[in-house]
């Protein structure tokens, strides 16, 4: 078993055994296999499986039960160090990914999905609990936005290869899945062992909890759970069913998104260490709203394909901006809740994760266009909670609501 080193002595070790160096090998590797398996599932579900709208969307639900019951990570918690679970976590959605072409009917597609998932939200819940210990709160936002540009990177190459090889090569969706997934798995088995495990300065709270000062956090990850769903679940798969567009076509709308995010994920996180959490929360929502009634537009008024694809891209990249909800928190919250409210967080976050795909799949059938407009709702809703968050939230000033910020100790 690897040995245990205080966060304070990891300066001591070689850049690339170094917490951060740790963070950035995680942020590639996890979407090497999550966002591979995201890029081929839509045209796999529809050209394999025989997929429609009701299929999709269950599919979805199943695959956010384990972000709902992510509380049970504090359980595993008490025997097993956060940063071992989630690289073994890791090492399960590289796994599962791999052997998705393997089980291409629906009862199939819903079990590896299943067991995937477990791998990846776990692995999420981890992650974002190590990152906020690890990274200091005057540097997190410019570091998350360094580690999502590098996520991005990651799979730009993986998307590049597909829309290059695909057809060239003859690649089948076994190929890929096999390789991305194998990946994956290989490069949490280096972490796990190649990396010592750090120990951070305040010990984490091994139970769940809830506090009432933390609502306007836990609102804004309910909401954003929300949202992202109509987004993961109805965005892309509208480009297959409405558009026709098949596997390197789908792909090379991904790699658009990724350039740009390499470019502007790390002015984001600028953005947010500039101008605050409010500010860039209510750009976001404000943001989003627009682009979901757009999505609208584009099934009621036939706007086409271009204007499909402009917003596909617009929506992503304001999805970015969540990372000042990650930051927000890490300014208001104790030091040792990070861990157990991540997992609540990660909970909350999924609640309607788990009926709304299948619901909205069947309202799908009968109007797409309501799925969007439904989408541009919860953002506007996003947008008045954001409103509340201070300029400069510290514990005890969490909301508007709280009056003038405390003092800062003499």
């Amino acid at each position: 078993m690897n040995r245990i080193v205080n966060l304070s002595d990891a300066a001591e070790l070689p850049a690339w055994r170094r917490p951060l160096a740790l963070l950035f090998v995680t942020a590639v590797a996890m979407p090497i296999a999550f966002f591979t398996w995201n890029a081929l599932l839509n045209n796999f579900v529809i050209e394999v499986a025989g997929f429609d709208g009701s299929d999709i969307g269950l599919l979805h639900s199943v695959r956010e039960i384990p972000g709902f019951l992510a509380i049970g990570v504090l359980a595993i918690l008490l025997f097993m160090r956060e940063q071992v679970l989630g690289l073994v976590s890791l090492c399960l959605l590289g796994v599962a990914t791999a052997v998705t072409a393997w089980f291409p009917s629906l009862g199939g597609l819903l079990a590896v999905t299943l067991i995937s998932s477990i791998g990846f939200h776990y692995y999420e819940t981890v992650n974002q609990s190590l990152q906020l210990q690890w990274l200091p709160k005057d540097r997190a936002p410019q570091m998350l936005g360094w580690l999502l540009a590098a996520g991005s990177a990651a799979t730009f190459v993986v998307y590049g290869l597909i829309v290059l090889l695909w057809e060239p090569l003859g690649l089948t969706y076994n190929i890929v899945f096999l390789i991305s997934g194998g990946l994956t798995a290989a490069m949490a088995l280096f972490c796990l062992f190649a990396f010592p495990q750090f120990a951070a300065p305040h010990p984490q709270v091994r139970r769940m909890v809830l506090r009432r000062r933390y609502w306007l956090y836990y609102a804004l990850q309910f909401m954003a759970g929300a949202r992202r769903q109509i987004f993961m679940v109805f965005a892309g798969f509208m480009m297959v069913e409405k558009f026709g567009f098949e596997v390197h076509q789908l792909t090379g709308l991904y790699l658009i998104n990724l350039m740009i995010n390499m470019v502007v994920a790390p002015l984001l996180g600028r953005a947010v260490g500039v101008f605050g959490e409010r500010a860039t929360l209510m750009l976001e929502y404000a943001g989003l709203a627009l682009v979901f009634l757009l999505y609208g537009g584009v099934y009621w008024f036939n706007w086409g394909v271009w204007m499909a694809a402009a917003l596909y891209v617009v929506d992503h990249i304001l999805f970015g901006l969540a990372l000042a909800l990650k930051t927000y928190f890490q300014k208001i919250a104790d030091p040792g809740d990070i861990a157990p409210t991540a997992a609540v967080a990660f909970t909350i976050n999924h609640i309607a994760a788990v009926f709304l795909p299948v619901a909205l799949g069947l309202l799908w059938v009968v109007s797409p266009a309501a799925v969007f407009v439904l989408a541009a709702a919860l953002a506007v809703g996003s947008l008045m909670l954001a409103m509340m968050i201070p300029r400069h939230p510290v514990p005890g000033y969490e909301t508007v609501f709280m009056g003038v910020a405390p003092k800062p100790a003499e």
